[in-house]
């Protein structure tokens, strides 16, 4: 199955790994599984390290290549439609990043993990 990560999950996957649900941990551990991540979470990432909100062991374009290439994480370009697709979600979700990702996700057709 191809995955969609959300940000906060792929963090704790490598800052934090005690704090993943179960789910999302063997979502992550199963091989067979293809895990992508979005740009919409580099640049949340980037956005958060810049307000000195989320302290990564080094900048964030190294910290998040790096690990992109060696776990064999798909990087996911964020595209025109993904982003107007935004403007049909409900409002259930405030946070611009969190939007973005569930738009990403419908579009590409992708579960989005939690």
């Amino acid at each position: 199955m191809r995955l969609l990560l959300d940000t906060h999950v792929w963090l704790w996957s490598i800052l934090e790994p005690h704090r993943l649900g179960q789910k999302a941990r063997a979502l992550m551990e199963d091989a067979e599984n293809h895990l992508i991540l979005s740009a919409a979470s580099s640049w949340e990432i980037t956005i958060k390290y810049n307000l000195k909100r989320l302290p990564l062991p080094e900048p964030p374009a190294t910290f998040i290549l790096s690990r992109l290439t060696r776990d064999g994480i798909e990087a996911m370009p964020v595209h025109h439609n993904h982003v107007c697709a935004v403007a049909e979600l409900p409002r259930h979700h405030r946070d611009p990043f969190d939007r973005l990702l569930v738009a990403v996700s419908q579009q590409e057709d992708l579960p989005l993990s939690e």
